[in-house]
């Protein structure tokens, strides 16, 4: 993986964020699934500067789409990982499994 397709900690998290939305990986939803998955708060305007710095590595793409919800008069955009992001993914994935190896005592929550 070249340095440029490296993935930051909240990148991880966006793109994890919209596989789960799916089909209704719209902002507003994404932003939720982090708040409600990871338990941290994000603010707009980091979370629309990851998704342009996303959008420019080709890691994400977006579509736009009708509003389903009642109060939304203008159309969306749906955002969906690329392959190259799904790539980018998989790469910082190994690359976590790997400095983790050999580590799960001392990883392991107090308790559990």
């Amino acid at each position: 993986m070249s340095p440029k397709s490296f993935l930051g900690e909240f990148e991880q998290m966006v793109l994890l964020a919209i596989l789960q939305q799916k089909d209704r990986a719209f902002a507003l939803e994404v932003r939720r699934e982090i708040e409600g998955s990871a338990d941290r708060a994000v603010s707009r305007g980091a979370f629309y500067t990851t998704l342009d710095r996303l959008e420019k590595k080709g890691f994400v793409e977006w579509e736009e789409a009708e509003a389903d919800v009642t109060g939304r008069a203008s159309a969306l955009r749906r955002f969906a990982v690329t392959e190259a992001g799904l790539s980018a993914l998989r790469e910082s994935r190994r690359a976590f499994d790997a400095l983790s190896r050999g580590l799960d005592g001392v990883l392991r929550e107090e308790g559990a």
